[in-house]
């Protein structure tokens, strides 16, 4: 072409997550069943949405209203419904203006990222959600700048590693922090969190923090929100109600914006994102409208609290099989839908294997493993050899080996399988060399 067409962030656009997912499809053309325990779907995993969820949701599908536009920013009762929330928390005070809706928190997290100038980065967690980390990639055409999370302190925040790299960089203009943090389902602590913002406060950044997960919390956690630590800095937390109801395929995710007022620079930047929403008119409206009627129905935090009690019995089940094997090191997540498991350094090599009988499939996979990640050897060897597909954690922009499960199978005897025969393929994996 007479001119080159492509951005100079788009080889920055990695999504492990469902890439996984190819070779698996072709896996499963040659006669391989697949267990799918590379992505959080509760819906997809066997959960149901509550019985009275639906029924507001059929009542709000009957209703005309629902079928049409909303403002730009959202449903203007779910906007006032939303800001109350905020502001019965405590902390930082917001008003509906404050709230911006989106088709989902993958819609706003590319327009957080995308209307950023270019110049300036926003460091985040590593390991990394893909879509922030590639997102955030994309926008500067660099690679995603991150922090450590300490796995022999259950993957919390290297706060000296955090604060070095902002001070001695300084096209650092934000920080991101995902809580509960997805892949490792780490909760952090109130202290931790003001002493993040207290960070992002003495070098003048904003803070985005990604709070899809809040209400899944378990094993003693408790949730804290960015509005309640987050004082004078700019910040932008991200919530939803995909993980939460659960509804993934309703694609209906929000932004609550806090301190725009106090800087001028932060607003326009929030006022561009908004611009950007106006062009597509609107989201989706019937989500929206679900919101004030569901979250504020008394029946909600009963149904809060089951899940939760639910992903914590799972939960320690996964952990109670993994931290038994040896090879590797796990921590007891308190919060989202999973756990990541860690290869011990020096573990893996390249002349590792599980036996494949399938002699398509045996091929298929050792074509596959050429000049990979090792942890990405082992997850293609376990899809190939038992058919259960999983995330390197290499693929969450980390350094360290390991992999990624849900805590997601609703089938109680299929889930303790899924998990026995992660175990018993990691034993006989480092046993093969």
């Amino acid at each position: 072409m007479r001119r080159n067409i492509v951005h100079e962030g788009s080889s920055q656009l990695s999504y492990e997550i469902r890439e996984i997912v190819d070779v698996g499809v072709q896996l499963k053309d040659m006669g391989l069943d697949i267990v799918w325990e590379n992505i959080g779907d509760p819906i997809q995993k066997g959960e149901k949405l509550p019985d009275w969820i639906k029924e507001i949701i059929i009542d709000l599908v009957s209703q005309d209203s629902t079928y049409g536009y909303a403002a730009t920013r959202g449903v203007t009762e779910t906007l006032k419904f939303l800001a109350q929330k905020v502001n019965e928390r405590g902390g930082c005070q917001v008003t509906m203006n404050d709230i911006v809706f989106f088709n989902g928190l993958g819609d706003a997290v590319a327009k957080v990222f995308g209307f950023l100038k270019r110049e300036a980065r926003v460091i985040g967690p590593s390991p990394a959600y893909s879509t922030h980390s590639s997102a955030e990639a994309a926008h500067s055409g660099y690679e995603h700048l991150t922090y450590e999370l300490d796995p022999k302190k259950n993957w919390m925040p290297d706060l000296v590693d955090l604060e070095n790299k902002v001070k001695y960089n300084d096209s650092i203009a934000g920080m991101l922090i995902i809580n509960p943090d997805n892949p490792t389902g780490t909760v952090y602590s109130k202290e931790l969190l003001l002493k993040m913002v207290d960070i992002a406060r003495r070098y003048k950044l904003f803070v985005v923090c990604d709070e899809i997960y809040a209400h899944i919390v378990y094993n003693g956690a408790k949730s804290v929100h960015l509005s309640e630590v987050i004082g004078e800095v700019p910040g932008i937390a991200l919530r939803g109600i995909s993980k939460e109801y659960p509804w993934p395929g309703s694609r209906c995710g929000w932004i609550e914006v806090f301190n725009q007022q106090r800087y001028p620079d932060f607003q326009r930047y929030i006022k561009s994102l908004i611009n950007a929403k106006m062009l597509e008119v609107c989201s989706t409206s019937l989500p929206q409208y679900s919101i004030p009627r569901v979250m504020g129905d008394p029946r909600y935090i009963p149904h809060l609290q089951m899940r939760q009690k639910m992903f914590e019995k799972r939960v320690n089940e996964a952990y109670n099989i993994f931290s038994q094997v040896k090879g590797i090191y796990v921590t007891r997540p308190q919060g989202a839908f999973y756990m990541s498991i860690l290869f011990n350094e020096g573990v893996l090599n390249d002349r590792q294997r599980l036996a494949i009988e399938n002699e398509q499939i045996r091929k298929f996979i050792e074509e596959h493993v050429q000049d990979v990640k090792p942890d990405k050897r082992y997850v293609y060897y376990l899809l190939g050899a038992k058919g259960i597909c999983v995330v390197p954690l290499t693929g969450f922009c980390c350094s360290r080996y390991g992999f990624r499960i849900t805590m997601l199978e609703s089938d109680d005897e299929k889930r303790l399988w899924t998990w026995n025969t992660i175990a018993e393929s990691i034993k006989e994996y480092i046993a093969s060399a």
